[in-house]
Formats: C-alpha cells, sequence, structure tokens
C-alpha cells in the first residue's frame, strides 16, 4: 500500500492492554489526519474486533499477543488485526445479525452486537487464516466530508 501513513501496534491479548491498545490507535489515527467524523466509528469497531480477539480468539490462552497494522490514506484507512488464536467459526467472518432484544429489560441480552456493529460500521471486511494466524482486514471509507468536500489529505 503506498502514499499511506503508516501505524503498527503489538501488544499482550489482555483486557486492560486491549484497552490501552485501542485508545493508543485511536490517538495516532487521529494525529495521522483520520477525519474527525470517522473516528467514533473507527474507535468502536476496532475495540469490537480486538475484543474479540481477546475473549474468543484466545480463549483459554495465555501469553498471547495482538498485532495490529493502520494505513491511513487520503480517502481510507484500512486496518489489519493478526492474531494465533483459535479461528473464527466456520472460517469466516459471522454475518452480523444482531441478537433478539426480547420484551423486557431482563431479557436484553449482555452480548450478540459485536459484529453487527462492526458490519455496520466498516466499508469492506475480509477475513482469512493462513499458517495458523487469523487476519482480519477492516476498511473504511471517507470519500466526502459530512459538509460534501473532499478531504484535504
Amino acid at each position: 500500500m503506498s502514499n499511506g501513513k503508516c501505524l503498527d501496534l503489538s501488544f499482550a491479548a489482555t483486557e486492560s492492554e486491549a484497552s490501552f491498545g485501542i485508545a493508543q490507535l485511536s490517538l495516532g489515527l487521529a494525529e495521522q489526519g483520520l477525519p474527525a467524523h470517522k473516528a467514533a466509528d473507527v474507535k468502536i469497531a476496532l475495540a469490537e474486533a480486538i475484543n474479540n480477539v481477546v475473549e474468543h480468539a484466545y480463549a483459554d490462552i495465555t501469553s498471547a499477543q495482538v498485532q495490529v497494522r493502520c494505513r491511513l490514506h487520503k480517502n481510507w484507512l484500512e486496518i489489519l488485526i493478526s492474531d494465533t488464536g483459535n479461528p473464527l467459526p466456520g472460517f469466516r467472518v459471522p454475518d452480523g445479525i444482531p441478537a433478539a432484544l426480547g420484551s423486557t429489560l431482563d431479557e436484553l441480552p449482555e452480548g450478540g452486537f459485536g459484529w453487527f456493529l462492526i458490519h455496520e460500521l466498516t466499508s469492506d471486511i475480509h477475513y482469512e487464516r493462513e499458517n495458523g494466524c487469523n487476519r482480519l482486514s477492516l476498511r473504511f471509507d471517507f470519500p466526502d466530508l459530512p459538509d460534501g468536500k473532499k478531504t484535504s489529505q
């Protein structure tokens, strides 16, 4: 990927390290020029994807690492999240159908919205498993600012 600004980070696959890593990545992307109107979408999708790695891919696995590579271009951002944990079920990205809400507060599900959010907030998602490594690519397009002006990077 040419002409892009790069931001790479690796951290231990723990909740606290993931939280700190997500904050660092969000700050770094803002400093590199990620359009402000996309910052929240990117942070939410990044948090959901990384937390899935920590909670599911590395369930019962210790001393694990998460690698994140961000490439910010003029009109798009690609984030590649890599880990050596368990593969996604069926070796594919889940469909992102939200969990049923139920009819009372007690019936509200605790989870089940992560992949739905990731699908809604990204322009494209790609997953592959190769040589024991999961590679999840998230793309965010931002061709125009909310007022219709082109980005200036």
